[in-house]
This record gives C-alpha cells, structure tokens and sequence, in this order.
C-alpha cells in the first residue's frame, strides 16, 4: 500500500525496480491483452534509463517474451521522457498528481494521464488513436 504524496515525485525517486502489470484493450480486435514484468531504472548519463521486460499474453493462451526501453530526464518544470534511440516522447509537468501529455506519431495520437497519488504505487493509462488503431494501455507498477 502506498502513501499519499502532495506532488509528483522526482526523477531519482523512479530509481530501481518496479513489478509492472499491464492491460491492453484493443478495441478494434475486440481483445484483452496482458503483460507482467519488471521495469528498471538504472542511471544513465544525466537521466535514468527505463527498461521494461516481460511476458505479453494473448487472449488466446499465446504468449511471448517483450521488452521496450526509454530515457528518462529532469526537464524544464517536470520530467522529459526520450524514446530509446533518442528522440524526444512527451513531458511529465512537475507538480502535478494526475499529468497528462500527448504525443503525435504519423495519423496516430497517443495520450498519457499518469496517477501518483498513492505513491510509490503509480499508474500510467495510454490511449491510443489512429485509423487502423484504438486501444488502451493501462499501467501499474509497484515496488
């Protein structure tokens, strides 16, 4: 169980491992996915890198081993997140509990509301749009 927090937390307090469980609802399939893994972030430079690894389950009983990485820094007022190869993802705004942020990709757009308040239990839910996509990420990760 976490604690209430009046702030978002900083980028060191991110630091270590986390037990990260994941739902993915794919509207235009009509299916749930689920992925349970860790996600580790090691210092890197003057960020931390954010590698997640795990099992990705199908409805169907298929599963798969996945993995994706980030890069996490302190940016102007918040957090910056950069795709592996370097790339710039979206901003977390400091202070806030629930941020959200946006990021276009192509005809695609994928949105992020973060939830912190019962730090250091915190959530990311994605929603993602795009002509041939629509689904919804919902995040939980837990020391």
């Amino acid at each position: 169980m976490g604690n209430a927090v009046a702030a978002a937390p900083g980028l060191a307090e991110f630091e270590g491992a986390w037990r990260l469980e994941r739902r993915i609802e794919d509207a235009l399939a009509g299916e749930t996915w689920a992925f349970t893994g860790q996600a580790r972030f090691e210092p890197l430079g003057d960020g931390l890198d954010y590698r997640e690894t795990g099992t990705l389950s199908s409805p169907g009983g298929y599963s798969m081993q996945a993995e994706r990485r980030y890069l996490w820094r302190t940016g102007a007022a918040g957090l910056d997140v950069y795709f592996a190869g370097g790339g710039f993802f979206h901003h977390i705004p400091a202070g806030e509990l629930h941020p959200e942020a946006a990021h276009p990709c192509g005809a695609d757009l994928y949105r992020v509301r973060y939830d912190f308040g019962d730090w250091p239990c915190w959530h990311a839910m994605w929603q993602v749009r795009g002509p041939r996509k629509d689904y919804v990420l919902h995040s939980s990760y837990r020391r």
